[in-house]
């Protein structure tokens, strides 16, 4: 007999500010206990050393969390020049060291050439797996191996403040999933003829959600023990707000259950180009993700792309 999954008390998405020393499995184990809810995922994992926006899906939002990882991600990162580590940051052990010193033209000029699609290898000190292991449990033990590289685009990158003097400094940058903020910064002291180590990370925004928005744990503990949990929780159809919106009629909604296509009689403002994506709505209520495409026969329809009920 099959056993009816029990209806999520809340869903939506939680933006949290995530604190350091945390990993993004703490934070969702953490609110699972919070929230009394075993539907958590997160849109986009964060180190521990990190801090900032790290948006949290509940209930049936979770089926969102993967999309929100694909999204770009902005953020601000401390630097050092002059060492390296084992880990690309100033928590591990110093591995190489340098006198040359840099001024803030050429690190200017650095922090430019960062921008762009590249191909990056990803530190030992990662959560990616070689050979079935992850790397940062092989790094752990000493061992190096060969890593394939990914590619990933760096969108924008920004030198916020740097001292000649400390051979410290601060940049932004915005970039796709996958990037490793201590890897580009790692590449920047190699760029510089030095070392370079990140210092500090924080993620000011994921996709369109931003650090204004987000929510400590303290916070989010203190809005449930009052059940005041529902004013911190955005709606699942915040995370494609950037999508136009159509409304199903009763018959198109009876096909979107079955998963079947539905013509455009049956869907008010649906966009005329094949490949839009939108936002579903069924008497007022985010229903699904659809797709606009071409039917077989000619014509276009909109196609179920993805439930979020």
């Amino acid at each position: 007999m099959r056993v009816k999954r029990r209806e999520s008390r809340y869903n939506g998405v939680l933006i949290v500010n995530k604190p350091q020393d945390f990993t993004s499995f703490d934070v969702v184990a953490k609110l699972r206990g919070v929230l009394h809810e075993r539907r958590i995922g997160h849109g986009g994992t964060l180190d521990p050393m990190a801090t900032g926006v790290l948006p949290v899906f509940v209930g049936g939002a979770t089926k969102a969390a993967d999309m929100a990882a694909a999204q770009a991600k902005e953020y601000i990162a401390d630097f050092a020049l002059g060492y390296a580590t084992d880990t690309q940051d100033s928590t591990g052990t110093q591995t190489l060291y340098s006198d040359k010193r840099a001024v803030w033209s050429e690190v200017q000029a650095a922090v430019d050439a960062m921008r762009g699609e590249q191909m990056q290898v990803p530190p030992m000190y990662s959560a990616v797996k070689v050979g079935g292991k992850r790397l940062y449990d092989l790094a752990r033990k000493g061992v190096e191996v060969e890593r394939t590289p990914r590619p990933i685009t760096v969108h924008q990158a920004e030198l916020l403040s740097f001292d000649e003097q400390a051979q410290v400094g601060q940049l932004r940058v915005v970039c796709s999933k996958g990037t490793y903020v201590r890897t580009l910064i790692h590449d920047l002291g190699q760029g510089l003829g030095t070392y370079a180590v990140m210092c500090a990370l924080q993620r000011t925004a994921s996709g369109q959600y931003t650090l204004e928005q987000s929510h400590t744990l303290d916070e989010i503990q203190r809005a449930a023990d009052a059940g005041a949990l529902e004013p911190l929780m955005l709606p699942t159809d915040s995370l494609f707000a950037a999508y136009p919106a159509v409304r199903m009629d009763d018959y198109g909604y009876e096909r979107a259950q079955n998963g079947a296509f539905i013509t455009p009689q049956h869907v008010a403002d649906m966009p005329m180009q094949a490949g839009t994506l939108c936002r579903v709505y069924y008497r007022g209520d985010f229903w699904m993700l659809g797709r606009v495409d071409v039917l077989d026969r000619g014509g276009l329809a909109l196609f179920y792309e993805k439930r979020f009920r």
